[in-house]
């Protein structure tokens, strides 16, 4: 009789320069601590930064620089680690067979140097690291896009899809209104409507993450009698296209993409299950226009032929940079071109 085939653990899972691993059982935890964006792209580096050895009895280390962003104060940093410390979540697990609650703390003791430029000591606790140790599903979270997204509720869905972009046979998943709040940090007595929850935190957060990731996300009401109570959460995987639109839109400032989000958020998000026409998974959003006409395909596919190894979304975005005010090119792709090869030239690798 054959084995059966060795199941992937998620440890086993690598970060990579552009993206870090996190357990799947840390995506849908339900905060009984509400915590802020802040906290919890925080919360995802101590992860990577541990990953060697996190299921392991021993503490970690890493500079508090790497935690601040573009603050010059590690003040936030100390905020952040507090509530991390003292944040109570849920985790939904197997025990004994049997589903289970279980609630732990997101972060163990630790110890801060005092220096602007000093580093930060940090434990993952026992019933934590015992969770990591078995999970088996996981999201990979693109670094770039993690830090764009501008809200908690934008970065949670973010992960959520992630964390079940890569399902075979799933491109759904149904949630009550209760745990998608509890899932997406909603604080108590807050959007308790689901007019509200859809309008502040989760359109809003559709298109951002429809803007920036490799998914389109759809979600939409479900209705029991006369009042919504559930949500359907619908994803697919965007084409060449659609992901070289995600990347160039990392390139731009966060003003414009959140413009940009505002403006595509009611065409994301269905208003009522009985009038909304699903979008189809073969189509995709329309490219958003960024500072005149995009570029064709093949123009893309010219500069990385001419110019291997240079980002060419980059060397785009110091082209539109350059170009502003000078008025609008004739031809934008034979123009493009010549400014990459002048960039090239002036900018060897």
């Amino acid at each position: 009789m054959a084995n059966p085939p060795k199941q992937y653990r998620t440890l086993d899972a690598r970060p990579s320069a552009e993206s870090l691993i996190k357990p799947g059982e840390l995506v849908d935890l339900v905060e009984v601590t509400p915590l802020t964006l802040t906290d919890r792209r925080i919360y995802n580096q101590l992860l990577e930064n541990a990953w060697d050895g996190i299921d392991k009895p021993v503490t970690h280390v890493i500079a508090k620089s790497a935690l601040r962003g573009s603050h010059n104060s590690n003040d936030r940093v100390g905020e952040s680690i507090e509530r991390l410390m003292s944040a109570i979540v849920k985790v939904q697990v197997e025990w004994d067979g049997e589903p289970a609650i279980e609630r732990v703390q997101l972060l163990g003791g630790s110890v801060e140097g005092l220096r602007k430029d000093g580093m930060l000591e940090y434990e993952i606790p026992a019933r934590l690291r015992r969770i990591i140790s078995n999970s088996t599903i996981f999201a990979r979270l693109q670094r770039e896009v993690m830090f764009a997204l501008s809200s908690k509720y934008a970065l949670t869905l973010y992960e959520m899809v992630q964390k079940r972009g890569n399902l075979r046979w799933k491109s759904s998943e149904k949630f009550s209104l209760e745990a998608l709040r509890g899932i997406l940090g909603v604080p108590k007595g807050k959007l308790t409507s689901w007019s509200n929850l859809r309008m502040r935190a989760i359109e809003p957060a559709v298109a951002e993450v429809s803007e920036l990731s490799d998914y389109v996300v759809e979600v939409s009401p479900v209705k029991t009698g006369r009042s919504v109570t559930h949500v359907e959460i619908r994803w697919w995987r965007k084409d060449g296209a659609g992901q070289g639109e995600a990347e160039r839109a990392l390139q731009y400032a966060s003003t414009g993409r959140r413009v940009r989000a505002q403006e595509r958020a009611e065409k994301v998000v269905s208003p009522d299950p009985q009038t909304a026409v699903p979008q189809a998974p073969g189509l995709k959003p329309r490219p958003a226009r960024i500072a005149g006409d995009p570029l064709r395909t093949e123009t893309y596919e010219t500069a990385r032929l001419r110019h291997p190894g240079y980002d060419i979304y980059f060397v785009e975005s110091e082209w539109r940079a350059w170009a502003a005010g000078k008025g609008e090119a004739k031809d934008p792709d034979r123009a493009f071109l010549a400014f990459f090869k002048k960039f090239a030239e002036a900018n060897p690798i």
